[in-house]
């Protein structure tokens, strides 16, 4: 089964759950453009999260998620709004979605965590979930340790349920290559942050598309926390300061608001530029629609021209 016959979706592919980004409006363009839209809880709480619900439930009718960042301060209430307005798809990040799963389930929510290794990926099995994402250090945001290339096979591997494979992936190819893992789908996010659509400072739009291969960089690693953005100034101030053995609490003064910078003022300087190592693929700003429609019909074309 593929990720699109598994979501009752046009394409195999999810939308990532970007933080402060993926608002209601968001989502609906991408679930509309033939993909699944996610809602990303971000700071949120859980009634205006639920606001957010139901603009992307007033912009589409096609099949959509919610993102839940299980670290966020208002879980509890977000959980049980979750199984009040019952979105189709749940995934999760952050925490053990262990105490809600049932709950969901019950609402008629398939529940699909994000994973970093294989040990998660059994452990998530074995409380019932649906599928799992299995994402890669090459994404933009927090990340793992693991490349999406070693993680797919090995998650694959180790559970009988669904996996879908995240990080490092803006293109046909690297679909493909999810596929040829074991992969049913992919989950995208930093190709679709180039998209008309995407609600961030064109500012921010503007600065993936003039990043090389080399252009991200993973900052808190020194703290437990990395984070792989852009590089700028901040990020690069950052890890020097890393480097230096500066606390944690100090560090933290130098991305306070970072995020907010990026996507709604544009700071690309002092602005936490959350993007993956794709961006150096990144070359216009198109319609959602075009992005996933080209991804899924080049992956169609590379597919027919391998030989082995």
């Amino acid at each position: 089964m593929k990720l699109n016959e598994f979501l009752n979706i046009k394409y195999p592919i999810i939308q990532g759950g970007m933080a402060n980004i993926a608002n209601g409006e968001f989502a609906a363009a991408v679930s509309n453009a033939g993909g699944l839209g996610l809602v990303a809880s971000g700071g949120y709480d859980a009634e205006t999260l639920r606001k957010e619900i139901h603009i992307c439930r007033e912009k589409t009718d096609k099949p959509f998620g919610v993102n839940l960042m299980l670290m966020n301060p208002d879980v509890e209430n977000i959980a049980n709004m979750l199984a009040e307005e019952k979105p189709q798809v749940i995934t999760t990040g952050a925490g053990s979605p262990e105490k809600y799963i049932d709950m969901w389930k019950a609402a008629g929510c398939k529940v699909i965590p994000v994973v970093s290794g294989a040990v998660l990926a059994k452990r998530m099995e074995r409380m019932g979930v649906d599928a799992v994402i299995a994402e890669g250090g090459e994404s933009g945001g927090h990340v793992g340790e693991m490349t999406t290339m070693a993680l797919v096979p090995a998650v694959v591997d180790a559970v009988d349920i669904p996996v879908i494979a995240a990080g490092g992936i803006a293109d046909g190819r690297q679909m493909v290559a999810a596929m040829a893992l074991g992969a049913i789908g992919v989950q995208i996010g930093t190709c679709l942050l180039v998209s008309e659509e995407c609600p961030i400072h064109d500012n921010y739009k503007q600065a993936l598309i003039k990043a090389k291969d080399n252009g991200t960089i993973v900052t808190g690693r020194s703290a437990g926390a990395p984070v792989r953005v852009l590089k700028n100034q901040m990020a690069r101030e950052y890890v020097k300061l890393e480097a230096q053995g500066v606390e944690r609490d100090e560090l933290e003064k130098l991305t306070l608001g970072s995020l907010r910078k990026a996507v709604i003022e544009g700071d690309v300087k002092n602005g936490s530029l959350m993007a993956g190592q794709v961006s150096g693929q990144l070359t216009e700003i198109k319609p959602v629609a075009d992005i996933l429609d080209k991804m899924y019909e080049d992956a169609k074309k590379y597919l027919a021209n391998l030989s082995i």
